[in-house]
């Protein structure tokens, strides 16, 4: 037997024993270490394979404890309630860390109760991108011609993938998944070109290169939250640890636009990023609706 399974199936006895209840705190991936004289990336294996199997959740600021509460009758399930918390689940640990067993976990019910509600997690998944799209809220009518619209739209897009920052590398733009919100909020986009001369091809195209660049500068973060929560660095701090390294090289390779730009102070985020971009975009998009008439 592999060293990691010998600690999940150690953990798991002292979990059915009692000796560890809900709740109670798992040893960590360092105390496994010295517990068991396995390297760090044994114990962090074996802590994997106890969250994926359902016997432990992380909390936040306190560590991974025993999962709990015991299991709930499956009347008190729902699939409302299933979506919720997976949102959830991917809102604080990330898209990768969802599993099935981990969110039966977190409903305190067992994994295959799960499927009598969301048949797969590819399933679940398209139901959590509906939900979060279902949080744009659009006016039903267009406020002050398209440009305006449009907007708003990508402001709200833009809102909705920040407080979820899973939701943009989960949705396809060749095979999109079929969320009614999702398709709601095409429709929207495409009315706010009633009365110019843009045809419903046309209007599709820009709506999809709308979503395109929100959903693309949205790409960022889901990274930027996965490298805090492993580094504990914010980026600002993270980019002080590499400020000897850029230096070295732009002064090797006599870079003087970024030495310049260095030392004048260049300030970057993803929202500045999201104002630029959507700023030129519409920019052009008002040339190429004034040029269709």
């Amino acid at each position: 037997m592999h060293p990691y399974r010998r600690i999940v199936e150690d953990v798991r006895r002292r979990i059915e024993s009692g000796e560890l209840r809900p709740g109670d705190r798992v040893p960590s991936a360092r105390a496994l270490t010295k517990e068991w004289g396995v390297a760090i990336a044994t114990a962090t294996r074996a802590h994997a394979a106890l969250r994926d199997e359902g016997l432990t959740v992380a909390r936040p600021g306190v560590g991974t404890v025993v999962a709990g509460p015991a299991p709930r009758r499956e009347h008190e399930l729902t699939r409302e309630r299933i979506v919720a918390t997976a949102i959830d689940v991917a809102d604080r640990l990330g898209l990768a860390e969802l599993t099935m067993r981990r969110l039966a976990a977190e409903l305190g019910a067992a994994t295959m109760s799960l499927y009598r509600y969301v048949p797969s997690r590819d399933d679940l998944i398209v139901a959590m991108i509906d939900k979060a799209l279902g949080e744009i809220r659009l006016p039903r009518r267009h406020p002050g011609g398209w440009r305006p619209a449009i907007e708003l739209a990508a402001r709200q897009e833009w809102a909705v993938f920040q407080r979820h920052p899973w939701l943009s590398s989960s949705m396809s733009i060749t095979r999109p998944q079929i969320a009614p919100n999702g398709l709601r909020l095409s429709e929207w986009v495409l009315a706010c070109f009633d009365g110019t001369g843009l045809d419903l091809e046309e209007r599709m195209y820009v709506q999809i290169v709308l979503f395109t660049f929100v959903r693309g500068v949205a790409n960022g973060l889901e990274p930027e939250a996965e490298a805090v929560r492993e580094t504990g660095l914010t980026n600002e701090q993270w980019m002080d640890t590499q400020a000897t390294t850029l230096t070295e090289v732009m002064d090797t390779n006599r870079m003087s636009h970024f030495q310049q730009l260095t030392e004048e102070g260049f300030e970057f985020g993803l929202d500045l990023v999201f104002e630029f971009g959507l700023a030129r975009m519409l920019d052009g998009l008002s040339l190429f609706v004034q040029a269709r008439g």
